[in-house]
């Protein structure tokens, strides 16, 4: 069935929803765009031109948009300091809510928005786009194949030192790698172990030659349940790009396999095709090349996809806000092993969220 949404927020990654994310949705009929609001109103343009709206179909205020134009879907995209209470106003409407990542701006406010999507009896997504890129599902899909997981590794490099590259909030943002950036490549780490993580320890900084008021660089360790381990090194403010954003490198050590994914490309290396105690050096390019997967959407258009298919009836979309959730804990976990210099308990953190939110 077709789903009447109202689209909030514009601005940055709004404009981006708005231009490539719901669209393709339109156009297959899951979507019907019935408003859309930012407080800017020099923004509505865009939602008119992209989203085919009326200038009366844009608003400034939220609870005037949803009490004039009747939706089932509401789309945040607002700062995620606003999450929470626009999670609020939709459910006070009787509304399911995707959203952009983060769930909100912390753990305890992350888990009061999914306490209330629950008693509301509603469905929430989070768009971890990253996850759903094309060479993260190929790489993805590679890994499930390759026998059960030793380890992980994830890299995520690049030379944006100086200010302007970003938005201005961005440079002022505290801890602004696990936040900005390693929120992504932490939860495509957890997804890829699928299941609990149990600890954490981080250490980051800020380079002297970067332009930012908090900690762009950093290395993060994490110990899962079922014995798996990983470890993520990223950084804004290296010399060289060498795994920039949308080209990183991951890889999986597996009990027949080893699987590489770097700068979007998709390799599997078997363990039969060396000689044991053969410490000969191989790299990119000498393994299998792995086809990139095919479909018609990716990241947030598919996300949406996915969400659509959930309210009708289907299974959970894999982001479900209760499973955001555990990727939320843990970069809270690495935020605070940062600052303590301790490694921290995730799930003891999280229930500590529940019991303070």
């Amino acid at each position: 069935m077709t789903h009447r949404l109202v689209h909030v927020g514009l601005g940055g990654q709004g404009s981006t929803w708005a231009t490539d994310a719901i669209p393709p949705n339109v156009h297959d009929d899951r979507i019907e765009v019935v408003a859309a609001v930012d407080t800017d109103p020099e923004r509505h343009e865009l939602a008119e031109q992209e989203l085919g709206l009326s200038p009366e179909e844009c608003y400034t205020d939220l609870e005037t948009a949803l009490s004039e134009r009747p939706a089932d879907i509401c789309s945040i995209v607002t700062p995620p300091s606003t999450h929470e209470a626009v999670v609020e106003t939709a459910l006070a409407h009787d509304l399911h809510i995707i959203s952009e990542k983060p769930i909100a701006d912390t753990l305890e406010a992350s888990v009061r928005v999914a306490e209330k999507v629950e008693e509301a009896g509603k469905k929430m997504g989070v768009t971890m786009s990253h996850r759903f890129d094309r060479d993260k599902t190929t790489f993805r899909r590679a890994v499930e194949e390759a026998g059960d997981i030793d380890y992980l590794t994830a890299r995520y490099t690049g030379n944006v030192r100086e200010r302007g590259f970003y938005a201005d909030y961005v440079y002022e943002m505290d801890n602004m790698l696990l936040l900005d950036g390693a929120i992504h490549h932490l939860d495509i780490l957890a997804s890829l172990a699928d299941s609990p993580c149990e600890r954490v320890y981080a250490e980051t900084w800020t380079p002297e030659e970067a332009d930012y008021d908090g900690d762009c660089s950093g290395l993060v360790t994490l110990h899962f349940a079922d014995g798996t381990r990983a470890q993520y090194e990223g950084s804004y403010a290296n010399a060289t790009t060498l795994n920039g954003w949308g080209h990183e490198q991951f890889r999986a050590e597996c009990s027949d396999q080893t699987v590489l994914l770097d700068r979007r490309d998709v390799e599997r290396f078997h363990a039969d095709a060396y000689d044991t105690g053969n410490f000969e050096s191989i790299g990119k390019g000498d393994g299998e090349a792995v086809p990139l997967a095919e479909r018609p959407h990716w990241k947030n258009a598919w996300l949406i996809e996915q969400f659509c298919d959930w309210v009708d009836g289907g299974e959970p979309m894999p982001t479900n806000v209760d499973s955001v959730l555990q990727s939320m804990a843990i970069v809270f976990a690495a935020i605070e092993s940062s600052a303590t210099g301790e490694a921290v308990d995730v799930q003891a953190l999280l229930d500590d969220a529940r019991s303070n939110a």
